[in-house]
């Protein structure tokens, strides 16, 4: 069997996926990977730079058939309390965060966890998917503060 690659990546193109491919927070960050379904078949991303894959991405393959992302569930904080101050200290730390709408989403790290409890959170440990936010210069994960050409002054 022919394993396929990757053409391109599409945001928000669910809806014209023929199956999926379930992946964790660190296993979305790819170059190069051959990937399985989670129908079973193998594809093969290789991409000219490391890419973040969004939840909910497409993958269109070379025949046009289109692969659809989903963030797998895995263990994570939920973190309430006072979610501006608390946002801010997890961001200061440069820790990937999902904000919803009644609490902050982290993955699981004991050191961060024992400074949000210092702070007065309230933590659940959960399992759920992760979807942090991108960063403000652009998609996907940001690593530093080198941002290239952008109104970061």
């Amino acid at each position: 069997m022919t394993v396929l690659p990757v053409a391109q990546i599409l945001h928000d193109h669910a809806h014209e996926c023929v199956t999926t491919v379930t992946l964790d927070y660190a296993s979305r960050f790819l170059r190069r990977k051959r990937l399985r379904t989670d129908a079973g078949w193998a594809f093969v991303v290789d991409l000219e730079n490391t890419r973040s894959l969004d939840h909910g991405a497409g993958l269109e393959l070379t025949d046009g058939r289109m692969i659809g992302v989903r963030a797998a569930v895995e263990p994570v904080l939920d973190v309430t309390g006072d979610l501006p101050r608390l946002a801010w200290h997890i961001g200061n730390r440069h820790t990937p965060c999902q904000i919803l709408p009644d609490r902050l989403r982290i993955q699981r790290d004991p050191v961060i966890r024992h400074m949000l409890e210092h702070l007065g959170a309230g933590i659940s440990e959960v399992d759920a998917p992760f979807t942090p936010e991108g960063g403000a210069y652009g998609h996907g994960r940001t690593h530093s503060h080198e941002h290239g050409a952008s109104a970061h002054v």
